[in-house]
Formats: C-alpha cells, structure tokens, sequence
C-alpha cells in the first residue's frame, strides 16, 4: 500500500531525481534541472568581463587584428563585434540567442544577454541564460593618431589655379562639404595659388582627384617618390603627389577666343565674358547674347587667357538704355540666352562725371539697367591688352568697354545677409589682404546665380532678422526656401546621441 501511494505522487510517465527526489519527467541523467546546474556550469570557460576599444576622435570600434569600423549602438554589427571577442569559448557551445541589455550611453559599459545550449551528463541538453559586460575603453586608432600628429601622409593633392581671384576655389570648397570628400584628409592646407590635401592612403587621393574632375575642368599629373624599401619582403613605401591644375578662368572674365574657337562654338564673337565657371566654363556673348559651354579638354585643346585683372573694374553710370528686339543672326549660330536681354546702353564712367565723355556698347545686362544705375565693366579702349588673339582681331570688332555686373551698395548688402556658408578646417598660409573682399565678391555671386546655389548647401543664419526678398534698391537676395537649418549634432564617448539637434 505504501508503495502505490508512492507511485500516485510520481504521477504516470514521472520518475523520482537521483540527487533531491523530486519528481522529474525521465531524461538521460535522471537529474533534475536545479541538481544538474548545481553541478554543471556550461558557461565555464566563457569570460563575463570583456574589454573593447573605441576611438573618441572617429568614433569606431576596434576589431582585431587591425580593423577599425563604424558601429551604431545596439546596432547588428556591433553585435557581432561583441560575439567575436569571445568566438573561441563560445564554439564550444551552442549559441542560441544574444542581445543587448540597456546601459546608460555614458557609462562605457555594454552589457550583453546569452543565451546557450550543451550536451551534458549521458546526453541531456543543457540551456542556461547569462550577461557578458563589456567595458568600454578609450583607445585612438592609427588613422586618428597621423591626424593629430600632422605629417605623416602618404598622398598629398596640389590643387593650384593661376589667377588672381579665389571664386573657383570657394564654390570648390561648398561642394566639398556638401559631398563630405574632406573626411578623408588628414590635412588641408591653404597657400597664395591653391590648396594642398594630406591622405595617409593613395587610394583617398585619387578617390579626391576623379571627384576634382567631376566638379571643376582641370587636369592632373602623378608623380612619387620612394621614402623606403624592404628587399627582404619586396615591400616599399612611396609618397605620390597629384598635381592638378584647374583652367585659369574665373566668373566674370572677360576673354578672347582663338578665331577657330569661336567657330567652332556657333561663330560667337571672341570676346566673351564668363558668366560662371562649374564643370565647365560657361561663357555669353555680350553682343549676341549667344552662349557656349567649354569643358576642360576642350579648353587645354585651345587655351585663352582672361584679358583684364579683376582690380582693374571700373564704375560706371547708365545715361541711356534701350532694348535690342529683333536682333539678325548670322548662318550657323548657336544657343540664345532665355535668362538675359540683349541692351544698347551709353555709358559714363563715375570718374570723369566732370567731363562730357561717354561709351556706347551692348550688354547682355539690358534686363537689369535703367538710367541712372551703376554699373562695373572693364575699358578696353584704354587698356593695354597683351593677348596673342586680341592683337591678331581687326580693332572695329573688339569693344571700346564690356559690362560685367550692376553694381550694388555693399555694406547694406552684407548688413542683411540673413545666411551663411561653412568652410573647411584647414591651416592658412601667406595669404592676401584681399582675401575677405574676394570672399564677399563670392557670397554676391551666390546670390545673383540661382544656378550655382543649387549645387551649394546654405544656411539661414538666425542672429538675422528675417525681411523682404529684395532690398530698397531692388539687390537680389536668397529666399528663406533655399536655405537649410544649421544642425549641431553632440555625441558621447561611444558614438550614442548625447543631446537633442538643436538649430
């Protein structure tokens, strides 16, 4: 009786645990699960503290051997980052399911829940559930190291432009940020005729140069030159050097085609101003309103020279202006401006207001100028030009004086610019006195080109007021539409969000 009593309390299909006597369904140890992890630990051998190194500058985690790599947090890859510094303990068992557990973002600890399986003890599979902790610590990789050292480089790009006005430079330097090509640079150094960029590897270098390419028509030429040598293990170590050369023609330029140039372009007259300069340099006929697009090899193909230096713009007032209407082209001319007018306009310099001399030319401007208005042009009737095609031309045809842009009230101009730009961090050498008017002739520029904003990220400056799209003196100005808010973005020591964007 007593025996059948105990039977009842097994229950059918129950069998008692060898080690407490507790009822247990039957399996191949006989042991219940409590006496079996009481005497069997499957997670022995696989470390519960674990050390992982982060780099503060560029916020990457280092993976073994010599890996450095861009984890979000509780991200797939940092996951798996965090599993492969205890790859060898865990093959020895069955991984079942792992994931994060919330730690605070600052206190440089990831904490990790595993859960595992094992064969133990005449078969029986084993589970058991822990959390690995993993410390957090401040390690700068190589690539960041060379940066603040600040002369190790194994690629330098020499970016030059012979003229004497940076425009091409400053619109070079928005779409470098705009497309994060700087990332890469381990140094940026400003001088008198360009910029130098520093790379620890060739392949950024000439990842910067096809980009240069794209952007701006220019041309390169490599060199190296061998620092060391290994002929043990037939290893060496070169530092190349891209020359790259950009076309020295800069945004209202006034230039002289070569005869078979301009033939070529639709039979424009060869005297152009350049109207813009992007991946190719934009040029209009101020007499014609014709225009032509030369990009970089054609330009290296038949080269020309800007005729005027920029500090030789003269100031002029408007007396008459008239509008041309039907204007006669000749057999095979090219494409007509849809943005500019064609104008007739006498002219007189602010200089000699007390003298009854006066200019008469044509101007693609004809849109913008109304008696009474100031104006900026180059007098070629009294400049010396020294140009091979120039001299070449029959006199009649070369311009007595070119108008290049309506001239505005700067200071009130800059007092009401409501945005801004970014700029490269970069080291400044020898540089010009000049060198904030050229910015501000820049910034001008941005705001009369709606094509050129496009390419360029703006950003609405605050300490501003907001006003009207047009000043008293009707000055162009960028809508509040094409401008993008300034985000700052702060983040702690593991790369995590530490605060909200603020504008």
């Amino acid at each position: 009786m007593e025996y059948m009593t105990e039977s009842i309390d097994r229950g059918p299909g129950h069998i008692l645990c060898c080690e407490c006597g507790v009822p247990i369904s039957p399996n191949p140890a006989n042991i219940c699960v409590a006496c079996l992890r009481s005497k069997v630990d499957i997670s022995q051998g696989i470390p519960k503290q674990v050390s992982i190194s982060f780099c503060k500058q560029c916020q990457r985690y280092f993976q073994p051997p010599a890996t450095w790599v861009q984890c979000a947090l509780e991200s797939r890859e940092l996951l798996a980052l965090c599993l492969k510094k205890i790859k060898a303990p865990l093959s020895k068992v069955r991984l079942v399911d792992a994931g994060f557990v919330w730690t605070e973002p600052h206190s440089k600890r990831l904490k990790v829940k595993l859960t595992i399986q094992k064969e133990v003890m005449n078969g029986a599979i084993l589970q058991q559930v822990f959390v690995v902790d993993y410390v957090v610590q401040s390690q700068m990789c190589g690539d960041c190291h060379r940066v603040e050292a600040k002369d190790f480089w194994k690629a330098v790009i020499q970016v030059r432009q012979k003229t004497l006005h940076k425009k091409t430079f400053y619109y070079l330097e928005q779409l470098i940020l705009k497309y994060g090509m700087h990332q890469n640079t381990l140094r940026i150094k400003e001088i008198h005729d360009g910029l130098d960029f520093y790379y620890s590897s060739k392949q950024h270098a000439q990842k910067m140069v096809e980009f240069l390419q794209c952007t701006v028509p220019c041309r390169y030429k490599t060199s190296q030159r061998l620092i060391s040598q290994d002929i043990h293990s037939n290893t060496y170590n070169y530092k190349s050097t891209f020359s790259v050369e950009i076309v020295p023609i800069c945004k209202d330029n006034v230039v002289c085609l070569s005869p078979k140039l301009a033939q070529s372009l639709g039979n424009m007259s060869q005297i152009c101003i350049c109207i813009r300069v992007t991946s190719a340099i934009h040029l209009i006929d101020p007499n014609t309103l014709q225009v032509a697009d030369i990009d970089g090899s054609t330009f290296w193909s038949h080269p020309f020279n800007s005729l005027c230096h920029p500090k030789q713009l003269e100031e002029f007032i408007v007396m008459e202006c008239s509008i041309v209407r039907d204007l006669k082209r000749s057999a095979g001319a090219g494409v007509i401006s849809k943005k500019h007018t064609l104008g007739e306009v006498w002219i007189q310099k602010t200089s000699e207001m007390n003298t009854d001399k006066q200019y008469f030319c044509r101007t693609h401007l004809g849109h913008l100028l109304n008696p009474g208005d100031l104006v900026l042009g180059f007098d070629l009737a009294n400049c010396n030009l020294n140009d091979e095609h120039v001299n070449k031309m029959n006199s009649d045809r070369v311009p007595d004086v070119v108008l290049i842009k309506k001239s505005y009230d700067r200071t009130k101009r800059q007092r009401r610019r409501n945005w801004k730009l970014k700029e490269l961090a970069r080291d400044r050498e020898n540089m010009d006195t000049d060198d904030e008017r050229q910015y501000q002739d820049f910034l001008e520029d941005l705001e009369e080109d709606e094509a050129i904003r496009k390419n360029i990220n703006i950003y609405r400056d605050p300490t501003i007021p907001v006003e009207s799209d047009t000043d008293d003196e009707g000055a162009p100005r960028i809508s509040l539409t094409e401008m993008l808010e300034d985000l700052h973005i702060s983040r702690d020591a593991t790369g995590e969000e530490g605060a909200p964007m603020m504008p």
